[in-house]
């Protein structure tokens, strides 16, 4: 059953973050490289303020909640043949590192990440180095975790990720870019 969208608790924060990875993006070694936006994004986090990257690794935080999804887990086993839940932190890692508005289609509806050419291109789509990169700027900065990051949500039960038939109906689209 898919989740609704919440809105954004902390949107300058959000939409500042947003900022922060298409700096990333823009500026990376290679940026269709998810863990190189993600080195790159660590580079810009360390030149910020501790109140800012604060800031930002709730943002994060509030972004790993909302992409916390079955539907989105499916997506990722699908991908990936296969995702564990580190896969799936990594798997969200690099859908952040594709920027808004990829990430935020593919919350909504994770069936539209049959649009994106890296899945059609049967690549593995992990990026430890974007997951959890504010707040790991921060805890290095720190010692300890920012206050007041959001909570995971009730995950729901999951469906079998095997079940072709089951995945056909869920992930049509994506089903079907996906060998």
């Amino acid at each position: 059953m898919p989740q609704t969208s919440r809105p954004y608790r902390n949107g300058v924060s959000v939409q500042r973050f947003w900022e922060l990875v298409e700096a990333a993006r823009v500026s990376a070694v290679d940026p269709a490289d998810a863990d190189s936006v993600g080195r790159r994004a660590r580079e810009l986090l360390d030149e910020m303020p501790v109140d800012e990257v604060a800031a930002l690794a709730r943002a994060e935080w509030e972004l790993r909640a909302r992409s916390y999804r079955v539907d989105l887990w499916g997506a990722a086993y699908l991908i990936n043949g296969g995702c564990s839940d580190d896969g799936f932190e990594y798997f969200r890692g690099w859908l952040m590192a594709q920027g808004r508005d990829v990430f935020e289609r593919a919350v909504a509806d994770p069936d539209t990440l049959a649009d994106v050419p890296a899945v059609r291109e049967g690549l593995d789509l992990e990026a430890e180095d974007m997951f959890g990169v504010a707040n790991s700027a921060y805890w290095d900065r720190t010692g300890h975790a920012p206050t007041d990051t959001a909570v995971y949500p009730r995950l729901g039960a999951l469906w079998n990720f095997d079940d072709e038939d089951e995945r056909r109906r869920r992930l049509p689209r994506l089903d079907a870019v996906v060998e």
